[in-house]
């Protein structure tokens, strides 16, 4: 029982479910139900029994007298029907899918007890031989209690929170430093460009400047006397216009003047 009450929450004292067959058989075998079960449990026990259980110990007569005595000294469990049904459906009924208020089924339906092992956490108690003995777990029990050990072992809804409390308050995020900005571009004006000064027109060459900066250029003897030639016929040329400049002058003059002054 210290398994059921590690996994499944069961304490003293544990409240055993009795069906009307365990007390015909209790009877028989001469046992003390209350003390075997304390034996078997080790605990205190509240043993207790339906109204349809006892129902049937009633059908059966005065034959089983004394096993009706038995089931008067334990307490009702009330069932709610109504009319007596079967003890086997009664206690199935009163025990639910979970069982809920943790009752230990002592019984000697096999039926009965077929069935309830296939529910988790329902302790069956039955008597072998005139020995009362206590079932082991069922595979459903097994994986109920091995998913009851791992829910315990995860923290619980006050730990979290004391978790999150702890837990120091996430900084948020910096923004990054933006640098300076620049001026709007549609606000600026544009950079005029400067064109660059028109080449000036270049000079020709003078003697002096030949002098000075340029190299004299060579002239060939042959050029010269050529050059020379040109010169001295546009000399030339302009006494002869002179001279018959000056004849034309003087005729005309002595055309004009009187004859008295020869």
């Amino acid at each position: 029982m210290q398994a059921y009450s590690l996994a499944f929450g069961f304490r003293q004292p544990y409240q055993a479910l009795v069906d009307s067959l365990m007390c015909k058989d209790a009877m028989d075998h001469k046992l003390d139900l209350v003390k075997q079960l304390g034996i078997v449990l080790q605990g205190t026990v509240k043993p207790m029994i339906t109204q349809c259980c006892i129902h049937e110990l009633y059908l059966q007569g005065k034959v089983i007298q004394p096993a009706v005595d038995l089931a008067k000294t334990f307490e009702r469990r009330k069932c709610n029907h109504m009319e007596p049904i079967p003890g086997d459906d009664c206690i199935a009924n009163v025990v639910g899918d979970k069982n809920k208020h943790r009752y230990i089924i002592v019984t000697q339906s096999q039926h009965l007890r077929a069935k309830l092992r296939e529910i988790p956490a329902v302790p069956v108690v039955h008597i072998n031989r005139s020995v009362m003995i206590l079932e082991p777990m069922s595979e459903a029990s097994v994986q109920a209690k091995e998913k009851a050990e791992q829910q315990q072992m995860l923290p619980s809804a006050l730990e979290t929170a004391k978790v999150a409390q702890s837990k120091p308050a996430e900084e948020p995020p910096r923004k990054k430093r933006k640098g300076p900005k620049g001026p709007n571009p549609l606000s600026v004006k544009k950079k005029k460009v400067k064109r660059p000064p028109a080449p000036l027109p270049k000079r020709p060459a003078t003697e002096d400047t030949d002098k000075v900066g340029g190299k004299r250029k060579r002239v060939e003897a042959g050029q010269s006397e050529h050059a020379n030639a040109s010169s001295g016929s546009g000399h030339d040329r302009k006494r002869r216009r002179n001279g018959a400049s000056t004849t034309v002058v003087s005729a005309v003059r002595d055309k004009g003047a009187p004859d008295g002054e020869d």
